[in-house]
């Protein structure tokens, strides 16, 4: 047993004050106030943190993710996907989703078998599916992924993908104005992978289609996707028209303005908004030259730019500076705990038994102090992080 105690416990449902969380068997046990504790009666060999205030809620959840410390998920390796889970436990993150963007038909299809290889065999954050960003998106909104490798849909190709993943699919990006992308949003919603709008110009009647058949979920909300026009809501528009449709936010201060997150706060209910990173190979390194999508970059403040033309080429961002970003942002703590833990796990509902501080659900746990230091990280109940 290993008992957590004296802390503000943001459960996912309630914030508790002086309380402490008790965990068994890799699962939550219970969360009790530090009275409630004091007369409980506990195994001789119970292990106490005494933790003096901090701040404890379930593990983050990186629903988009394509590298950090130097690997990466075009590597085409389980080393380079094990090596992920092992830092990002740094960041507070006990789950995440590594994401795949468009390359060579072979990379491709290496990547996706590197990672379900991986599963089951993760030193830190759990492997929760895989994110397939493409290639079935539109050139005309690419971002910087790579247009010569994006795709119009293919069903055989896409059988090829599932075979290859054995069911590891969570998510996957697709552009809803693509010709045959009804039959191939229905196949995915078939083989349990929640279909996300993004890099699509999709007028809003494209997009009332594509809801139609399944695709409720966005991919990094207002980049690479057609803008709100007054004629065409287009597909930010509809995305915040839409209740029912959740959306990921990269809250960095760059992808997406601090009065833009304070706007979707308020058209868009709080539990469909999800924080991911987007982040890539270079993050949390500290020094050497920084490689992403196969092109040098710079770090400036957080963002990652092409060395060559200053475009933006992606997120620096973790999820834990990402959390106190929004709390900087005016959204209370318990939300942005919300959005960076309990929502992702809705979202890819398949893994309900985490995401929550609620007696038998998986003990996946981050605790930080008020600075939004990661001091303790817990998988399943096992210790991954521990600098209190």
């Amino acid at each position: 047993m290993i008992c957590l105690h004296n802390a503000t416990v943001y459960t996912g449902i309630t914030v508790l004050p002086k309380s402490t969380v008790i965990i068994n068997d890799g699962k939550i046990e219970d969360v009790i106030t530090n009275e409630r504790f004091k007369k409980r009666k506990l195994p001789a060999d119970a292990v106490i943190h005494y933790l003096n205030g901090a701040n404890i809620s379930a593990g983050f959840i990186d629903t988009h993710i394509h590298g950090l410390h130097g690997y990466d998920t075009s590597d085409g390796t389980e080393e380079s996907i094990l090596e992920m889970s092992r830092a990002l436990v740094e960041y507070g993150v006990t789950g995440f989703c590594p994401t795949i963007y468009p390359q060579p038909d072979e990379n491709f299809l290496q990547s996706i078998k590197s990672v379900t290889g991986a599963i089951g065999k993760e030193p830190g954050a759990k492997i929760l599916g895989m994110h397939l960003e493409g290639p079935f998106v539109s050139p005309e909104k690419s971002g910087v992924l790579k247009k010569k490798y994006m795709k119009p849909v293919d069903i055989h190709l896409m059988q090829q993908y599932l075979e290859a993943a054995q069911g590891h699919i969570a998510i996957m990006t697709v552009a809803p104005e693509l010709k045959n992308m009804h039959e191939l949003a229905i196949l995915a919603g078939k083989h349990g992978i929640v279909v996300s709008a993004g890099h699509s110009n999709a007028t809003y009647e494209n997009m009332l289609e594509g809801m139609q058949s399944g695709i409720l979920h966005s991919t990094h909300f207002f980049n690479a996707m057609r803008r709100l026009h007054h004629r065409d809501p287009g597909v930010v528009g509809s995305i915040m028209i839409h209740p029912d449709v959740s959306c990921e936010v990269i809250a960095d201060g760059y992808h997406v303005h601090k009065a833009i997150v304070d706007l979707l706060l308020r058209v868009k209910p709080i539990h469909k908004i999800v924080l991911v990173t987007d982040s890539l190979r270079p993050t949390g390194l500290k020094s050497g030259t920084l490689i992403a999508n196969n092109e040098e970059v710079i770090c400036e403040g957080g963002l990652f730019k092409r060395k060559s033309d200053g475009t933006i080429a992606g997120s620096a961002l973790t999820m834990i500076k990402g959390v106190k970003n929004l709390f900087d942002m005016g959204i209370p703590l318990k939300d942005a705990l919300r959005i960076a833990s309990s929502n992702p796990a809705t979202v890819i509902s398949r893994q309900v038994e985490t995401g929550s501080l609620i007696p038998g659900k998986d003990a996946d746990v981050v605790v930080f102090d008020n600075d939004f230091n990661v001091l303790m990280t817990f998988v399943k109940g096992e210790i991954k992080k521990f600098s209190v």
